[in-house]
């Protein structure tokens, strides 16, 4: 190593996941490691103690997403939203929306109202005169 350059700055695996709010508790962060759903640069990893610094890339579950994020700074400490988006760059390819179909309209189908029911009974609908009186 040249007498300029410094070693790579590194933190644990679960800490800078809980750090940039994926999860909400460090404990959660630990297990998704240890159960090995998460990827570092491809590989699996089931240390939560696994080193990873700006420049590595993570591939983990979310929720029912799978995201993919580029590690860009360190971080010293779980701050606010903004402070912590600051420390990754999302790579997490779009879903493509899903578009849920019209709701069918009501086209005279189905169970009548009340309205069409006094209707029927008035012009003596077959089976129903025992209403009328």
């Amino acid at each position: 190593m040249s007498e300029g350059a410094r070693p790579r700055e590194t933190i644990r695996l679960d800490k800078w996941l809980w750090h940039a709010r994926f999860f909400k508790a460090r404990v959660g962060a630990t297990a998704q490691v240890s159960e090995g759903h998460v990827r570092v640069n491809s590989e699996r990893v089931t240390k939560p103690a696994r080193a990873v610094g700006a420049g590595d890339v993570l591939t983990f579950a979310q929720g029912n997403a799978i995201r993919v994020v580029r590690i860009l700074a360190v971080g010293t400490r779980r701050g606010p939203a903004p402070e912590a988006e600051a420390l990754y760059d999302d790579l997490t390819p779009e879903k493509p929306q899903f578009e849920s179909p019209e709701n069918p309209r009501f086209d005279g189908k189905g169970r009548p109202g009340k309205a069409e029911r006094r209707n029927m009974l008035a012009q003596g609908f077959p089976g129903k005169s025992s209403l009328l009186e």
